[in-house]
């Protein structure tokens, strides 16, 4: 009896040793991405997901060189030729009052010329694109689309600017599209719109926020109202 009590204690050590030294079980996929959800795309409740956004400054009205010379179009280099042509007439007639005459005319020609070029002339400045890029992850058809982007300043958290779109796109189930906007309008006031400044993104945050979507067969899904 003795002996028999000692061997199933024996068994019962042995088991019990076996099982500390298998390893743990294998985390479920919520628990094993928890950690990297930070650079995940952003899901939403109505299952359009925001695979990434960015915004850009394109120069417009820059077709002109800025360092380079006048350039004359057809009237201006018409006026040029005959005033040019009057003054050599006037010198070979060895008329030199009228030879002055002509020259004073010339200049006020190539003044007024000038003045008219610099106003018909459009300053350069930028043009902002914003964009993002969806997936509908739903088993409807997306129709059209109301979305934001916002702005936020990096050291408070505070909102700072916000721009609403409405993109009339096509959307299958499972299918992926980029919607851009252009408009004249910066990020916030402290994007300049007539400059190019590299550290003006350094003070911001972004996101972009789903609003509405409207699907082929009639329904919507709208963002709750904040309470």
């Amino acid at each position: 009896m003795k002996a028999l009590t000692l061997l199933l204690l024996s068994v019962s050590l042995g088991a019990a040793a076996q099982g500390q030294q298998q390893p743990p079980p294998p985390s479920s996929p919520t628990q094993a991405n928890a950690a990297t959800n930070v650079n995940t795309p952003e899901a939403t409740p109505s299952g359009v997901v925001v695979l990434k956004h960015s915004w850009s400054k394109e120069r417009i009205n820059w077709e002109r060189d800025p360092f380079g010379g006048t350039v004359e179009n057809f009237d201006e280099m018409r006026v040029r030729a005959r005033n040019e042509r009057r003054i050599e007439d006037a010198k070979r007639g060895g008329n030199s009052i009228e030879e002055n005459r002509i020259r004073r005319e010339a200049r006020a020609d190539a003044a007024n010329m000038d003045a008219r070029r610099k106003q018909e002339q459009r300053p350069a400045r930028y043009v902002f694109a914003y964009k993002v890029s969806l997936r509908n992850d739903s088993a409807k058809t997306i129709k059209a689309i109301d979305w934001d982007y916002l702005f936020f300043d990096a050291a408070t958290g505070d909102a700072t600017g916000i721009h609403q779109f409405t993109s009339e796109e096509k959307i299958g189930a499972g299918k992926t599209k980029q919607l851009v906007f252009t408009i004249p309008t910066p990020p916030t006031r402290t994007v300049s719109a007539h400059a190019l400044n590299d550290n003006e993104r350094d003070n911001l945050t972004e996101r972009v926020r789903i609003v509405r979507i409207i699907y082929t067969d009639g329904s919507v899904w709208q963002q709750p109202s904040a309470p």
